[in-house]
């Protein structure tokens, strides 16, 4: 008897789209999870938290570590704030301490009143009385000024900071061949303290010499007193904070 041959099964050469087709989706999936990941802005984590849920049917928790752009920046802010508030207060401690050793070594001037040691919007200002430095009409440091001026150099030394040295006279013209007008005799005071400095240590990149004569008076000029109180020599220690503001190149306009 004949034997019945048996029916070949028709071989599926299209089974392995089901394996693709299953592979492209959690391609699509892991790409798409990456680039939320990525982004923090709110918004769109928000449709894509709900466009997955209503997919996959399951709540898509939020990740910690996502912060809101909005957030970012005034996170960033409050640290900036906090560490300039800090870096003020040091500035200020420093200046302040500044302040004190010049009066230690300028007391016995600040006594009798020849100078005032102040700290002002600019950094620390002294004030020294023209008469505690100077011979009338000149411009010569006298003996006992400069013993006290080279202990100013030395608490200055240190610290690197901008110094200006403005020299100041009363309303009196004055007509010498050394000095036509008080421009000069202001200058050249402001100068021979600028150059003590210099000689004491200080570097010159740091000083500026400033003559004002009679422009920026303390006090009238009516009385003798008055004029002896405007002839002076304001050393201005800048603090840190204005030293960089000045420094700051200004934008010109041209028209």
């Amino acid at each position: 008897m004949a034997r019945r041959a048996r029916h070949r099964e028709h071989e599926n050469h299209d089974r392995w789209l089901i394996s693709y087709a299953d592979f492209i989706t959690l391609l699509f999936a892991f790409f798409v999870v990456m680039y939320a990941m990525s982004s923090v802005n709110e918004s769109k984590y928000q449709i894509f938290s709900a466009s997955l849920t209503s997919a996959f049917g399951k709540q898509i928790v939020k990740p910690a570590a996502i912060v809101p752009a909005s957030e970012q920046g005034l996170l960033l802010k409050s640290l900036v704030d906090r560490r300039n508030a800090k870096l003020a207060q040091q500035q200020q401690e420093a200046m302040q301490d500044i302040a004190k050793k010049i009066n230690q070594v300028m007391s016995a001037l600040v006594k009798n009143g020849q100078v005032s040691v102040m700290q002002t919007n600019r950094g620390v200002a002294v004030e020294i009385n023209a008469s505690a430095l100077f011979n009338q009409g000149n411009a010569t440091l006298q003996g006992g000024a400069i013993s006290t001026l080279v202990d100013v150099a030395k608490v200055l030394e240190p610290v690197d900071l901008a110094i200006e040295v403005e020299g100041h006279t009363d309303d009196i013209p004055i007509a010498t061949e050394q000095f036509p007008s008080n421009w000069e005799l202001s200058s050249a005071r402001a100068s021979s303290v600028v150059r003590l400095f210099i000689e004491h240590g200080l570097m010159p990149k740091n000083l500026k010499a400033i003559g004002s004569a009679a422009n920026h008076p303390v006090t009238s000029n009516d009385t003798a007193d008055e004029r002896a109180q405007n002839r002076r020599i304001t050393v201005t220690i800048l603090s840190p904070i204005i030293e960089r503001t000045e420094q700051e190149p200004k934008e010109s306009v041209v028209k």
